[in-house]
């Protein structure tokens, strides 16, 4: 007699627990298989992923909603020619290539407190629907605290460090760069923003701070505008940036939480 085999699903005990967070739990069973259901939505949440990985820059859009602002505008690329060079090479997507230090060195800057630099990273995705607004929140606070931001440069094919390199040539005191995230399971469009006190080319990660998950699931647009200019003004008072700038801001720690 042939063994009648179980295929009815079984729900996991600690299914209430996913309310509290995306990550894959309780996923229940099917006899001893994942259920074909939580199977599907991984394939596709691995598909978002990969496709935001080789989405592409809407550098014209971007370009023309940055207009608002009334700031010059640079189109820079990073030494690594297409997107499969800049995943196999890491290093050259963290300097520009030779027209683009043309451009900036041509632009002969008169020195500025910020440089914005808006590039694809690892998800493309995350910059076009997030990054400008992002800015149209953060640039009205630094307007109106009289802190003077270069040309805004949007970098195609551009790694965190690449910042260093726009800051320096910009002339600029510190330098943000608004990044696309490397895309999780649950998070295709995560946006990363780093700054830097007296950008150079040549520094490392403990010489930067990062907020990071910015995406109206994650840390919100508003909440992240607050961070970045806390730290702006933190690390302007200490002169530095990295492991030793905190994010003490206890108005904004007391202001989420009462969010929860």
């Amino acid at each position: 007699m042939i063994e009648k085999k179980d295929h009815i699903s079984h729900v996991d005990a600690w299914t209430s627990l996913r309310s509290f967070t995306a990550a894959r739990i309780a996923l229940g069973r099917t006899g001893v298989s994942v259920p074909v259901n939580e199977v599907l939505q991984f394939k596709m949440a691995h598909a978002h992923a990969r496709d935001a990985v080789f989405s592409h820059l809407e550098k014209e859009k971007i370009f023309t909603a940055l207009q608002f602002f009334q700031q010059p505008v640079f189109f820079l690329h990073s030494q690594a020619m297409d997107r499969h060079i800049y995943l196999q090479r890491p290093d050259l997507g963290r300097r520009l290539n030779e027209d683009s230090v043309k451009k900036l060195n041509n632009f002969k800057s008169k020195g500025y407190d910020i440089s914005i630099c808006i590039a694809d990273g690892l998800s493309s995705t995350a910059i076009n629907i997030h990054a400008v607004k992002l800015l149209l929140l953060l640039v009205s606070m630094l307007q109106e605290q009289k802190i003077s931001i270069a040309p805004f440069c949007i970098v195609e094919q551009g790694r965190v460090a690449v910042s260093d390199e726009t800051g320096n040539l910009l002339k600029a005191k510190l330098s943000i760069i608004l990044i696309g995230e490397r895309p999780g399971l649950t998070a295709a469009d995560s946006l990363g923003a780093y700054l830097t006190y007296n950008p150079s080319i040549g520094l490392t990660d403990e010489s930067r701070n990062c907020i990071s998950n910015i995406r109206p699931e994650g840390l919100n647009y508003e909440a992240a505008a607050e961070k970045i200019f806390y730290l702006i003004n933190q690390s302007f008072r200490l002169k530095l940036s990295g492991i030793h700038l905190k994010d003490n801001n206890q108005q904004f720690l007391y202001g989420q939480q009462n969010k929860l």
